[in-house]
């Protein structure tokens, strides 16, 4: 059996082999950057828990300096997690050949023994969970014209994973803890581990449910059927978060308040979609713009995917070149009509779940586990099969 570090043109300190599933998997990424074990110990002053930037159900984040000086975010798996492994493959096949501004870069892996590693650019600002959906405590001051580049930034990294890459990316977990802000509060889509590829040739691809309540889809989370219209229904939550500054669940506001898109819904009928722009601004906004932004969230969440709109036309009506055709818009697809889904509880191999606080302090990492302390409710992380007599 071949060694793996021979496959990356690199001689590794480490004699160990690779499990022959994970060497076939990395035999076509001749490309990636292998690190030994070593550097990314030093790196970390040995994954010092000062330099620990973040916490997730399939292992730990660390901030770190390589050799050359270059500072990266050290995502570390857990070696219990068989289901980290596997989104680990993904991640480094989906994200290690694609590159665009709105996107996390990938320096590199380290498989030696039984660790698994995932080396990216390190991001200053953290996450939008952190600094802005439902937090007040951030030094980051959101005005409009930042929360306006976001928007538009995150939805040009997602037209670029649909429409310009080829076999298409859907990604599956476009959430606020999944968008990571450099030094200049530049939105960087994170977390490829959930990532689907669907051919040109194929509508969509049937496969388990993953990805986050609040942000998911209900014709996904219901058929298994994966198409790009998925992460579409994502961005329109996640556009409507970054508008109205808070999560899209909150159980502690009068009912009628608690899921957002619900509450867009109701302010868009009574034509009072201003209500809903984050109090924060304390008026210094664009309000024509702001209750457009709204109505693409709710153009975004219908309840027919059919009617949701392609991501390229999303960006050029979030920068004025594209009309938002009213008559689309119907009531959304809303978190309350299937929260009552019957997940099956066992076995517990099938099942993930998690935890994510709306106020969560997670970046490059997925499925993060909150204490259920925090002020604001949390919403669920989950990967799971639905009982088929729904």
């Amino acid at each position: 059996m071949t060694c793996f570090p021979v496959l990356f043109g690199r001689r590794s300190h480490s004699s160990a082999r690779l499990d022959p599933d994970i060497e076939e998997e990395f035999s076509g990424l001749p490309h990636v950057r292998l690190y030994t074990y070593k550097e990314l110990r030093t790196a970390t002053e040995d994954f010092s828990p000062v330099n620990k930037i973040g916490e997730g159900g399939f292992g730990s984040v660390y901030k770190g300096q390589l050799k050359g000086g270059k500072v990266a975010a050290i995502k570390v798996l857990s070696a219990e997690s068989r289901q980290g492994v596997r989104e680990f493959l993904t991640e480094i096949k989906v994200i290690s050949e694609i590159e665009h501004e709105n996107l996390v870069k990938l320096y590199g892996c380290c498989v030696e023994g039984n660790h698994r590693i995932l080396v990216y650019n390190y991001l200053e600002n953290n996450s939008l969970a952190q600094n802005l959906i439902g937090r007040r405590h951030s030094s980051i001051q959101f005005n409009w014209r930042m929360r306006t580049r976001i928007c538009i930034g995150v939805a040009r990294g997602i037209a670029f994973l649909h429409e310009e890459v080829r076999p298409h990316i859907v990604h599956r977990d476009i959430k606020a803890s999944n968008i990571l802000l450099d030094k200049d509060l530049t939105p960087k889509i994170s977390d490829f581990g959930l990532a689907k590829l669907i051919p040109a040739n194929m509508t969509h691809v049937s496969t388990r449910v993953a990805g986050t309540i609040g942000y998911l889809a209900p014709e996904y989370a219901i058929g298994g059927k994966l198409t790009r219209k998925a992460d579409i229904y994502s961005f329109g939550v996640l556009l409507v978060e970054i508008v109205s500054g808070r999560c899209n669940t909150n159980t502690q506001l009068p009912t009628e308040e608690q899921y957002i898109l619900e509450r867009t819904w109701d302010l868009y009928e009574r034509k009072e979609l201003v209500e809903l722009v984050d109090e924060s601004l304390n008026g210094e906004f664009d309000a024509e713009e702001a209750c457009r932004f709204l109505k693409i969230g709710l153009l975004c969440t219908q309840d027919d995917p059919k009617v949701r709109p392609l991501m390229s036309s999303v960006v050029y009506m979030l920068t004025g070149r594209m009309r938002v055709d009213e008559r689309n818009i119907a009531k959304p697809a809303l978190i309350s009509d299937f929260m009552d889904l019957k997940v099956r509880k066992k076995p517990v191999s099938r099942i993930d779940m998690h935890t994510q606080a709306s106020s969560s302090s997670a970046s490059y990492n997925q499925d993060t586990t909150f204490s259920s302390t925090v002020s604001t409710p949390a919403t669920a992380t989950f990967t799971a099969r639905y009982d088929q007599s729904m």
